[in-house]
């Protein structure tokens, strides 16, 4: 078997070599055992962007191809520059280097539960507690300094002009229904004044979602316990973190919506704010509202984009 990483011109055949792990696992504990690392009990992880292997159940080897590099130097850099100015666990930085073109990293592997596997089961006051810490912790990373991230690419302009323009031909690719498709042009219009572009930006995360938790459980009371996966970080606005969870978690209950806004500072949910998150979400990285928002029957309850801001954000 070949010891070396191929070259992949395309995402479509690197996920597919990441899918078969027999292919990359014996390179990925040999560069394991390149830093004197325990290689033992190795899990390659199915899920994610990159090659992950938990080594041991202490640490955590992921690798990224070369047409990934950004999301390597995204990591990287937020690591460092987050260590030690939060106060919910991330992963710290083993070591770091470069196998046949592909940069990788090795953290540590943080305590808790995934946010995913506990999320659907727990009862409503549970899920408001940690939508409120949720919201503390999105404000925690925005109130931390840029450091090197200040250079991330792309710069928040540029990314907000390039997502508006792609806008309508996205949500009418990935289905998204005709009668939210009408006011996508009025939304857009707005979205140039509700959404500051020469503010003083901030560190977005870009995916507060229960797949980047852990989660504790003590004295019946679930709490936060940390937070990985910094692969998408974006300097900007901030009200873009609050997209993940008020799609994935918050499901138009207005405790919960109160919880998350009131946790990461905000008092108040007018008409302003709705409107400016109806448009970011619309114009997020991945957006794709049929496949991420968690409503039972949404594209039934709302008429249109006005009606849906409502039912994702009421109050």
């Amino acid at each position: 078997m070949s010891m070396t990483l191929p070259h992949f011109a395309d995402a479509e055949s690197f996920r597919a070599f990441r899918s078969a792990s027999s292919r990359w696992l014996p390179i990925a504990l040999d560069i394991a055992r390149s830093h004197e690392l325990d290689a033992g009990s190795p899990h390659a992880f199915a899920t994610g962007t990159n090659l992950v292997v938990g080594l041991a159940d202490k640490l955590i080897l992921k690798i990224f191809p070369p047409l990934l590099r950004a999301q390597f130097l995204s990591e990287r850099v937020s690591l460092t520059q987050l260590a030690g100015r939060l106060s919910l666990p991330i992963p710290e930085i083993v070591a770091e280097g470069t196998r046949d073109g592909w940069p990788y990293l090795i953290i540590t592997r943080l305590a808790g539960t995934l946010g995913s596997e506990v999320w659907p089961s727990l009862p409503e006051d549970q899920k408001e507690r940690l939508l409120r810490q949720i919201g503390e912790t999105i404000a925690a990373v925005q109130r931390a300094p840029f450091g090197e991230l200040a250079h991330i690419e792309p710069r928040w302009d540029a990314f907000m002009r390039t997502q508006m323009q792609g806008c309508r031909a996205r949500h009418t690719r990935l289905g998204l229904a005709p009668k939210f498709l009408a006011g996508l042009d009025d939304l857009l219009r707005d979205a140039t004044k509700l959404i500051p572009m020469d503010a003083p930006p901030v560190i977005l995360i870009g995916e507060y979602i229960p797949e980047n938790f852990l989660l504790a459980c003590n004295d019946g009371q679930w709490s936060l316990k940390g937070l990985f996966d910094f692969g998408d970080v974006l300097a900007g606005w901030r009200d873009y973190d609050l997209l993940g969870p008020s799609a994935f978690m918050a499901a138009g209950r207005p405790g919960r919506v109160k919880s998350l806004l009131e946790g990461f500072g905000y008092a108040k949910l007018d008409f302003e704010l709705k409107r400016r998150l109806m448009a970011l979400m619309l114009l997020h990285r991945a957006s794709d509202l049929n496949a991420h928002i968690c409503i039972a029957g949404w594209q039934d309850k709302a008429n249109d984009l006005a009606e849906l801001q409502d039912l994702i954000w009421p109050g």
